[in-house]
C-alpha cells in the first residue's frame, strides 16, 4: 500500500501591522491603494453583480486581459500592467479559447501575464491554498477575478444565519485580498425583483454587500447605451458609467459623458408615449408613473417643450405636441401609479 503524501505547509501570507496608538497611526506612511482600475477597482474585495447573460464574464475577461497588458480599460482608464488570475468557473478551456481569439480578432493582442483556470476547490476546501500559491508566485499581481463567487463560496455551516453566512463566505475572500494587498473582483448575480438602490438587487442578504470593500452592478441599459455599471464602495467614489457593448469584439466601453446623457433617448419617448395617453400631466407624476427620476423628467419635459416635442401649458403641464389649445381634461383617476400620487398633482420637493 503506497503511503499517503504529507500535507504540504501552506505560506503564511506577508505580516501586516493591525495595531497602533494613535501618535503612532498619526505618524506612519501608508503606501497609497493598489487599483487595478484607478477609480474603479481598488485593493480589497469588490463585487461585480449583474444579471444572467447580460455580459459580466466579457466584462471581467476583458479588463483581465487589458491589465494583464497594461491596456486602456474600458477603452479610456489608463492601468498599471501586471498578472492577472481569472478563475473561470463557469467556463471550459475550449470557450475561453474562443473568446479569447474573438478579442484578439478585433484589435486586441495576446496577454502573457494573464492566468485563466477553469476549476478551483471551494475558499474553505483547498480554493484559498490555490489562490495563495498563485499570489506567492506573483508578487506584482494586479487582480485576482472569482467568476462565479457562487461557484467557490462552498457550503454554509449549520445553524448560522444567512446574514452571516453570506458575511462569512465573503470575508475568506477579503482576508487573502487584504493580506496581500491586491484587489479582488468576485462576480455574482442580481435578485430577479428590482430595487430603488442597486446594491439591494445584489443576490443574497446585505452581509454579502457589507462585508466587501465594493460594489458594482451591471445593469442592462434601455436607451442608447448596452448598460450601466453603478459603482459605490469604501475607497471608490459612488458613480455610475454608460457602457457600450461591441458583441463582434467582446468589449466593453465606457462612454464618455454622465450616464443619463446617454439613456435620454429611451426617456423621451418613455415620456411622450406617457403623455400623449395623458394629456395635461406634470413631471412628478409622469416620472411616478414611469419610475424614473424626477429631477430628469422635470428637465427632459423642459428641453422637448423647447424643441418642439411637447407641449407646455399654463399650470406645469405638458401635452403632445400637436394638440390645440383646447386640451382635454382626461379622467386619470384609474391610473395606476407606484405611490398613488395622481397625476394632475405636482411632487413637492
Amino acid at each position: 500500500m503506497t503511503a499517503a503524501r504529507p500535507l504540504q505547509p501552506v505560506p503564511e501570507p506577508p505580516a501586516r501591522k493591525t495595531r497602533w496608538t494613535d501618535a503612532e497611526l498619526m505618524a506612519v506612511e501608508f503606501p497609497e491603494p493598489k487599483w487595478a482600475v484607478p477609480g474603479l477597482l481598488c485593493e480589497g474585495l469588490n463585487l461585480l453583480a449583474g444579471a444572467p447573460k447580460l455580459g459580466k464574464s466579457w466584462l471581467s475577461l476583458g479588463l483581465g486581459a487589458d491589465i494583464a497588458n497594461g491596456d486602456p480599460v474600458l477603452g479610456s482608464i489608463d492601468v498599471e500592467c501586471g498578472p492577472v488570475l481569472y478563475c473561470a468557473l463557469e467556463d471550459t478551456g475550449r470557450r475561453l479559447q474562443r473568446r479569447r481569439r474573438q478579442m484578439i480578432a478585433h484589435n486586441g493582442r495576446p496577454s502573457p501575464l494573464l492566468t485563466l483556470e477553469t476549476e478551483c476547490p471551494v475558499m474553505n476546501a483547498g480554493g484559498a491554498d490555490v489562490i495563495t500559491e498563485w499570489l506567492d508566485e506573483n508578487p506584482h499581481a494586479r487582480l485576482v477575478i472569482i467568476d462565479t463567487f457562487a461557484k467557490m463560496r462552498g457550503a454554509d455551516p449549520h445553524g448560522m444565519t444567512q446574514y452571516s453566512a453570506d458575511y462569512a463566505a465573503a470575508a475568506r475572500f477579503k482576508s487573502l485580498a487584504d493580506a496581500y494587498q491586491v484587489p479582488f473582483l468576485l462576480i455574482h448575480h442580481v435578485r430577479k425583483q428590482g430595487a430603488d438602490d442597486f446594491q439591494s438587487t445584489v443576490s443574497g442578504t446585505n452581509g454579502l454587500t457589507g462585508a466587501v470593500d465594493a460594489t458594482l452592478v451591471l445593469e442592462r441599459a434601455r436607451g442608447q447605451a448596452d448598460g450601466v455599471l453603478h459603482v459605490t464602495g469604501r475607497d471608490v467614489e459612488e458613480a455610475e458609467y454608460a457602457m457600450s457593448f461591441d458583441s463582434a469584439a467582446g468589449a466593453w466601453t465606457k462612454l464618455d459623458g454622465p450616464a443619463g446623457d446617454h439613456l435620454m433617448g429611451d426617456t423621451r419617448a418613455l415620456i411622450v408615449r406617457f403623455v400623449r395617453d395623458y394629456p395635461g400631466s406634470k413631471p412628478g407624476a409622469i416620472a411616478n408613473a414611469l419610475e424614473l427620476n424626477p429631477g430628469t423628467v422635470r428637465q427632459t419635459c423642459r428641453r422637448m417643450a423647447e424643441q418642439g416635442q411637447l407641449h407646455a401649458a399654463p399650470g406645469g403641464t405638458y401635452h403632445p405636441a400637436d394638440a390645440s389649445d383646447s386640451h382635454d381634461t382626461t379622467d386619470l383617476s384609474q391610473l395606476s401609479l407606484r405611490h398613488s400620487t395622481p397625476p394632475d398633482q405636482e411632487e413637492h420637493e
